[in-house]
Parts: C-alpha cells; structure tokens; sequence
C-alpha cells in the first residue's frame, strides 16, 4: 500500500490499481484520480470536501462510495451527491481497504464556532487519519497523517497527541494555512515529540510514501 500526500489534508492510498481518497477539499488540486473504489470525508468543512471535487471524482469512478458522518451528508444534500453515513465504531470494506471508523466530534476552534461532527479513519489497520481531531483510536497507529496547522491546532497539544498516539512513522498534513516559516517549526515540534518512538517523513505534495 502507498499514501500519496496533495495539498493540505487530500491523500490517495492505493493498492494495486485501487485507490481510496481521503478529505478532497479546495485547499488540495482537482483530484483526477482513476480506480478509486471509495471517498473518505472526515467532515464537513471546505478544506476537507467540496462538490465540486466529489463530482470530478465521481464522474470518473461512478461506482465508488462516498462515506462520511452524518454532518458531511446534511451539507451535500442538495448536491446530488449520495453519503453514506459512518460514525464512530463502523467499520467497512471496500475493495482491498478494510475502514475503521473513529471518533464523532471537531476539535474545538472557538466557543463562538459550532462543533461539526468529525470521524477518522484507520485504513488496514495501519494508517489513521484523524481529520481535524485529536481522536485517540484506542488501537496501535503504525502510521499517523498528523496535522500540524490549524485554526484550532495548539503545537504542545499537537505534541502530546502525537506522544501519546505514539507511531512508528508519521507525516504532517493540514499545513496550507502555515508559512514555510510556520510550517518548518511545527514540524520541528512534531519530529520532536516523535523522536523517542517514531520517525517523521516529510511529503511535500504529490510525494508518496510506501507503506
């Protein structure tokens, strides 16, 4: 399996000529993949799914399935665009990618901004994309797609999620709203906090890592 890091929080992981896409939102490139068997949205905000990147996804693979919490299916109702709903503890198989699903709620960004529903995904048991969430899955993480800048991100609770979660490898995402400057120092801090267990890789977008 290879994970395939876009711009901001969009991955592809692929397994043989089958492809899952996380988070495609306006952040990321138009995603023009072929052989994708599934979409994951982890929630609901535009940096993580816009229809418009579903549908040129979908047109391409009109047979794969969009899953998501129930917060990303109210905001693709009138889309035309088809969700199927998953939420903490759900798992699914689809293709070669057997999907566990973990945790239901948005990090906190300010108590003046609404709380939207947020759900991971632990793909093969190895790699865990926790969407915008400090989401422990309660299961080892071989491999973290870890973020690392955000309206909501504080760096020392990013560290200790990080230790806490405590894998073998990790690579930063969510970094579009960080400087090359910003981005250099939470990443510092992440290969810190990752040092007395894990390494980091750094992908810049379009790079890959086998996993």
């Amino acid at each position: 399996m290879e994970v395939t890091k876009l711009e901001h929080a969009c991955q592809i992981l692929s397994d043989g000529d089958a492809r899952l896409v996380l988070d495609p939102g306006d952040f990321t490139r138009p995603v023009e993949a072929t052989g994708v068997v599934a979409v994951v949205v982890t929630h609901e905000h535009p940096d993580h799914v816009t229809p418009e990147q579903l549908h040129r996804i979908l047109d391409r693979n009109p047979d794969a399935v969009v899953f998501g919490p129930e917060g990303v299916r109210a905001a693709l109702a009138d889309s035309g665009i088809a969700v199927e709903v998953v939420t903490d503890g759900d798992h699914r198989t689809v293709g070669p990618f057997v999907l566990d699903f973990h945790g239901t709620r948005h990090q906190l960004i300010h108590s003046s901004v609404p709380i939207v529903d947020n759900t991971g995904v632990l793909v093969n048991g190895r790699l865990f994309h926790p969407g915008d969430s400090y989401t422990d899955p309660g299961v080892p993480v071989e491999v973290l797609a870890a973020p690392v800048g955000a309206p909501w991100l504080k760096v020392a609770e990013m560290m200790d999620y990080v230790a806490a979660l405590a894998p073998a490898r990790a690579y930063p995402i969510h970094e579009a709203t960080l400087s090359d400057i910003g981005y250099g120092m939470h990443t510092g801090r992440l290969r810190e906090a990752l040092a007395p267990h894990g390494s980091l890789e750094i992908l810049r977008p379009g790079e890959s890592l086998t996993l």
